[in-house]
């Protein structure tokens, strides 16, 4: 390759939308990966028994499907595609039928009883401008394009799940505002739940949340594949561990956790700035399961089997009470949890007849405790029976994640706490928070806004950042 404008360093979605958005531009651009193959948290592996391919992190994805960048792209020509079941989210509760989350409002709203008035009245404003809505959310603090759209869903972001959920008499509501708000990893009563909550409420009348067909490897491969296309190269097996380990360009972005990047700039970056990406807070870890199962998971409600996503945990105290002790540095006994089940809707996931499943628990960053029986016993709860399914099972705790990817901080899988305090300032608080006081080097990664997520914006605004920057820097070693 000739002489590079740019080095990305680390292959996850962001990495590669960033990549993608600078070579679209006439960028030459290099990718460095420090695993054999690239994705970050999309990848996919037999983790468990032959043929039963599991999701390693992200598994099902609103944002993606979503995301005001990722969308734009033909990923479809470079084989992605999009495979979606009739809910997104089904919550199943211990009295009563499970809440199913779906693309109409009007037939979730049918689910939740006298709460069903107030729970349009809630979503239908936010509905009237979702992709609006979307494109000013997933972007760092700025004069938004569209003012009174980000004013009324802000109106209602700022407040804690907590909250959001008072407007709501009946469990059912509540419950399904308590799982949506649990992907925060905060506690429900902390200040901006209400919004994610809100947020993804939103995205499942806009889109059912999808996953990937063949695994969410499929999304690494198509960014890929798009950006070989575009005259861009993507070298795996190529960890960057200092300065001597990037070739010369005119810039360098980071998709890596703002410690790591500190540490390969040295002192290419000034100490104060670095001594400010070391205070960044990473937040609680998770403790996940992967199983390879002889059949569905058997819900007491079989219409859980509908969704791609379950929120198991039960009514909105009990979600918020093992939140909270999360956050106090303690393991809820009854663990809120996160359930994935891709084979249902995708099943090349495994073997004719045989299923996969994800589940996930938050738990205090670099915690060893194993969490296998409380997940289990959760999800046993609520589908009677599922234990006598599991033919092999895999756990990832915190220590595992962190290895895996040195971005995961103690198991952090979000790219840092996602509080009011970090939300907009991440890394630190920038006027463009992409860019470091040396003008070569930015930051990529989901350390910096909107955060966590398959979505790319991370990359596509650090990209745009850069390509102000190119045309006034020469090509020369960081």
């Amino acid at each position: 390759m000739s002489e590079l404008d740019a080095v990305i360093v680390g292959s996850g979605p962001n990495g590669l939308a960033a990549a993608v958005a600078l070579a679209q531009a006439g960028a030459k651009v290099l990718v460095l990966e420090a695993r054999d193959e690239p994705g970050g948290g999309t990848r996919t592996s037999e983790l468990t028994l032959p043929g039963f391919h599991h999701d390693v992190c992200s598994a099902v994805h609103p944002m993606a499907i979503l995301s005001p960048y990722l969308r734009t792209l033909p990923l479809a020509e470079h084989g992605l595609r999009w495979l979606q079941g009739r809910a997104s989210v089904a919550h199943p509760l211990d009295d009563g039928p499970a809440v199913l989350l779906v693309r109409s409002a009007e037939e979730t709203a049918a689910q939740l009883g006298a709460d069903g008035a107030s729970y349009l009245g809630l979503v239908r404003p936010q509905l009237r401008h979702a992709g609006a809505l979307l494109e000013d959310a997933l972007a760092p603090l700025r004069m938004p394009r569209h003012p009174l759209v980000l004013a009324r869903f802000g109106l209602l972001a700022l407040r804690s799940a907590q909250g959001l959920a008072g407007r709501f008499h009946g469990d059912a509501a509540r419950a399904l505002v308590a799982g949506c708000a649990g992907h925060a990893i905060l506690p429900l009563d902390a200040a901006v739940t209400g919004g994610l909550a809100l947020m993804f409420l939103v995205t499942a009348h806009t889109e059912t949340w999808p996953v990937a067909a063949g695994g969410s490897q499929a999304i690494s491969r198509a960014l890929v594949s798009l950006l070989t296309s575009l005259g861009g190269r993507v070298e795996c097996g190529s960890p960057v561990r200092g300065r001597a380990d990037l070739p010369p360009a005119r810039a360098y972005l980071f998709d890596t956790n703002p410690q790591q990047m500190a540490a390969i700039c040295g002192d290419a970056l000034p100490p104060r700035y670095a001594g400010r990406l070391q205070r960044f807070r990473h937040g609680p870890g998770v403790f996940k399961l992967d199983w390879a199962l002889a059949g569905p998971i058997p819900w007491r409600d079989p219409r859980c089997a509908e969704a791609s996503t379950v929120h198991v945990g039960g009514r909105f105290e009990e979600i918020a009470a093992a939140e909270h002790e999360v956050a106090r540095g303690g393991h809820a006994e009854r663990p809120f949890l996160i359930v994935t089940q891709q084979s249902l809707i995708d099943p090349s996931r495994a073997p004719p007849g045989q299923h996969t499943g994800w589940a996930y628990c938050h738990v205090p960053a670099g915690s060893p405790v194993d969490q296998t029986d409380a997940i289990e016993r959760q999800v046993e709860r609520f589908a009677p029976g599922f234990r006598e399914l599991i033919l092999a099972r895999h756990a990832t705790a915190p220590a595992e994640w962190e290895r895996y990817n040195p971005n995961y901080v103690g198991g952090a899988i979000t790219g840092g706490a996602s509080d009011w305090r970090q939300l907009f300032t991440r890394p630190v608080a920038r006027l463009n928070p992409y860019t470091t006081p040396n003008p070569r080097v930015l930051i990529c990664s989901a350390s910096t806004p909107p955060g966590g997520g398959v979505h790319g914006m991370c990359g596509w605004h650090a990209a745009q950042a850069a390509l102000r920057r190119l045309p006034e820097l020469a090509v020369a070693p960081l």
